[in-house]
């Protein structure tokens, strides 16, 4: 009785120390979980359009796709360093008695605003929409773009 009190006989220790290593086990189990389940999600709404940036040595390339949206429905803003665009897509309206099983596609308004990562000549920014695929080319400001500098 001494000796299990003092010494915690007979596990000596071990069983509290492997509790504690299960426990963090579990957690870090939990943790990757979340994780996972964060990282392999499907965009839901609210991220509307999808795009991607790219940039080369004169400018920035802002893709963006939008099915259904016509140009007359689209509206880009831009300021030193930042590029948004908004506008609606509507769709047709189903049949009032419709019962619907899935519905993926929304309608409605929708605004993306982007910070690029320098600045630029808003005088010269283009833009075409061309089978539901938005490009933007973004002329980089003179000030932002790399300069070669001679050694003497």
């Amino acid at each position: 009785m001494i000796t299990s009190r003092f010494f915690d006989f007979p596990t000596l220790g071990w069983r509290s120390h492997f509790d504690e290593l299960d426990r963090m086990r579990q957690q870090i189990d939990r943790l990757m979980n979340d994780t996972e389940r964060q990282t392999f999600r499907v965009p839901g709404t609210g991220v509307f359009p999808l795009l991607n940036l790219t940039e080369d040595k004169d400018n920035y390339y802002l893709r963006a796709e939008l099915p259904g949206v016509k140009s007359d429905d689209l509206e880009i803003n831009a300021t030193n360093s930042n590029i948004s665009i908004s506008g609606e897509r509507k769709l047709p309206e189903e049949n009032k008695g419709a019962r619907f099983h899935r519905r993926e596609r929304d309608s409605g308004r929708f605004s993306r605003a982007i910070t690029l990562p320098g600045k630029i000549d808003s005088d010269k920014i283009s833009a075409s929409l061309t089978n539901g695929m938005l490009t933007v080319t973004i002329p980089k400001a003179e000030s932002a773009k790399p300069r070669q500098i001679q050694i003497h």
